[in-house]
């Protein structure tokens, strides 16, 4: 796997934006992270070595845009271009997870027609309000991959007006960092539940820093976070 990102820095749009990790890492570092930047690694994915032979190996999982939104408005520009670098990288996986699912036609690719094979787009869903508005929007784009992602999960989330053949998998995890909020264990099983019911493919990723579970809030280290939701053994199909 890799990570590529074309440009760096996000605008927080919704509540699970609240304590974003891109900002707290760019704290760190005297960074502002509200500022858009196109980055040195913009065509990463179609650099070649010495030889004329690309750098990334054929069949890699490339993380997309990870550190800002592929479909944030500041990249509106130099969107076109990263759309022709995935298209000519047919070989490889992309992975793009955005918040702004309703941005996706902006500056589409003129042959996307139902979508390229090779790029899944995930929707994120942090809470109802946001199920609400993305998910009726998302069922309807012509995007071949779909993943629903609830994460950060900040409450109980009712995904059944949503669910069908068109969603491939739906993942949950927590929040992480100093200040993140807590996440109830019986929503991570509800949303389970929800997947079995549809016959959809349940991922619990990772737990977020403060996990509810039986009464007691557990504080998990970062470090363990995926390890102790895979522990948990409640993965579906």
């Amino acid at each position: 796997m890799a990570g590529w990102n074309p440009w760096h820095g996000c605008r927080k749009l919704s509540e699970g934006c609240r304590n974003c990790y891109v900002y707290r890492i760019d704290a760190r570092h005297g960074k502002d992270s509200r500022e858009i930047v196109k980055t040195r690694a913009f065509d990463f994915p179609v650099q070649r070595n010495r030889r004329k032979e690309y750098k990334l190996l054929s069949g890699t999982t490339v993380y997309t845009c990870f550190s800002s939104d592929f479909f944030l408005e500041d990249a509106d520009v130099w969107r076109p271009q990263a759309w022709e670098i995935i298209r000519e990288r047919s070989d490889l996986y992309f992975l793009i997870v955005t918040k702004r699912i309703d941005r996706f036609n902006v500056g589409l690719p003129t042959d996307w027609e139902n979508g390229y094979d090779h790029v899944t787009v995930c929707c994120t869903v942090e809470n109802q309000d946001r199920a609400d508005y993305r998910l009726p929007i998302y069922r309807e784009l012509p995007i071949r991959h779909k993943v629903i992602i609830c994460e950060p999960l900040l409450e109980a989330v009712n995904l059944r007006p949503y669910l069908g053949s068109w969603v491939e998998e739906v993942m949950v995890g927590g929040e992480s960092g100093e200040d993140a909020r807590i996440c109830n264990y019986d929503w991570v099983l509800d949303i389970r539940q929800q997947c079995v019911e549809y016959d959809i493919t349940f991922r619990f990723r990772q737990t977020g820093a403060r996990l509810l579970k039986d009464g007691h809030v557990y504080c998990i280290p970062r470090s363990f976070q995926q390890e102790q939701a895979h522990k948990a053994g409640i993965d579906f199909k």
